[in-house]
């Protein structure tokens, strides 16, 4: 286990080290062609906190991410439970197409979603425009409301199927004899979810909202790409296009990492609660 230990940790640990390292430094452009760093300690993470475009891009993406969370989460366990009624033919239909949504790469995904949302062009608004609004060459992305109802559009479409396949492999493997007896008992349809189906999946339930609540807090191509097509970056950004933004367009990687170690703070307070239930219940098991 010793040379696999090692080599994870260095893999993982190093790229962590560097980073906290780095946002304790002054490293902007001059650095990047030879000049040393200079040492300020705490000196981005002030400047940052005290910076007023960082709390709107942090309500901004706790927002986002809930919201979309919970959407996929929602979505997600309806399809599953849909596709425990299905016949076979039309469930393995639908798992094909969950899992072309799956597996379709972000950035062509990103390019079928502009298209559909083109001011000009988009599917969208020429059938908007024919059901009677007027939509006729509106920008979905100009508009920050608008801009976000898109986007999460795109970032639920693409997370569902994987809440969908995880929580109907759960389901299938509820005991069926514990359903029928509940069902003898007297329990109703709600009864027998709630108290017997959901309590049977619950560990798989609380690793698909952590992980999901983790993917949506990191999300960064779906918001740049979109971005890119016409948003308005200041109004639009969450935090992983703020800190590319730091970093990459204002050239200051030493603040941009303090933003980094910010989300990743941000992550570990969000994602706590629900790693304690999981220890929680490993303990009662």
């Amino acid at each position: 286990m010793l040379p696999a230990s090692l080599a994870l940790g260095l893999a993982l640990g190093y790229p962590l080290v560097r980073q906290v390292v780095l946002s304790l430094q002054e490293f902007g452009l001059a650095q990047q062609f030879g000049q040393a760093p200079e040492w300020i300690g705490l000196g981005n993470y002030r400047e940052l906190l005290g910076n007023g475009e960082l709390w709107p891009v942090v309500l901004r993406t706790v927002a986002f991410c809930f919201v979309n969370a919970g959407l996929t989460f929602a979505i997600g366990l309806g399809l599953a439970l849909l596709m425990t009624r299905m016949s076979k033919v039309t469930r393995i239909l639908t798992q094909c197409g969950l899992l072309l949504a799956w597996a379709m790469p972000v950035v062509a995904a990103m390019t079928v979603w502009q298209f559909l949302f083109d001011t000009e062009y988009g599917v969208v608004n020429w059938l908007l425009t024919a059901l009677g609004g007027d939509f006729d060459g509106h920008s979905w992305l100009l508009d920050p409301w608008s801009f976000f109802l898109v986007a999460t559009l795109v970032v639920v479409w693409m997370s569902v199927p994987f809440v969908a396949f995880t929580l109907y492999a759960a389901l299938t493997q509820v005991p069926e004899d514990v359903v029928e007896a509940a069902q003898i008992d007297g329990a109703g349809a709600r009864q027998r979810f709630v108290h017997v189906v959901l309590p049977s999946i619950r560990p798989v339930l609380l690793v698909v909202v952590l992980l999901q609540v983790i993917w949506d807090l990191r999300v960064f191509t779906q918001i740049y790409t979109l971005q890119k097509a016409g948003g308005v970056s200041k109004d639009t950004n969450l935090l992983g296009t703020y800190v590319y933004t730091l970093g990459i367009k204002g050239g200051d990687f030493g603040m941009a990492a303090a933003a980094a170690m910010f989300m990743l703070l941000l992550t570990v307070v969000l994602t706590a609660p629900y790693v304690r239930m999981m220890l929680k219940q490993e303990r009662d098991a």
